[in-house]
């Protein structure tokens, strides 16, 4: 977000045109898989919040890809991101519930 306010002056990323919107998508992606794979580094659990905030990623994902469809744009390099983010997504709650499964057979 401070990329965000700083270059472009601006809170909302969807009005972000193109190559801007690819690099602060990139940018949220990297800082965030960053942020949880160093909680996993450091046995740390992953709260709600950041599966939300996942969640968040995805939508705003596709909400630029459909106004790209809408638009008529070339969708090729985000259509490609949110697909990778949709099974990193699948794959945390696929994860999260194999753990769940695991504690209460457990008990």
């Amino acid at each position: 977000m401070i990329w965000l306010i700083a270059e472009h002056q601006t809170y909302n990323p969807i009005s972000l045109k193109g190559p801007e919107f690819l690099k602060f998508y990139m940018i949220l992606l990297l800082g965030f898989y960053i942020s949880v794979f160093g909680l996993k580094f450091f046995s740390q659990k992953v709260s709600k919040t950041e599966f939300y905030f996942m969640i968040f990623i995805l939508i705003l994902g596709i909400i630029k890809l459909i106004k790209g469809l809408f638009l008529g744009k070339p969708i090729g390099y985000l259509l490609i991101m949110v697909i990778f983010e949709l099974i990193i997504v699948v794959i945390f709650i696929l994860f999260k519930s194999n753990n769940q499964l695991k504690y209460s057979e457990n008990e």
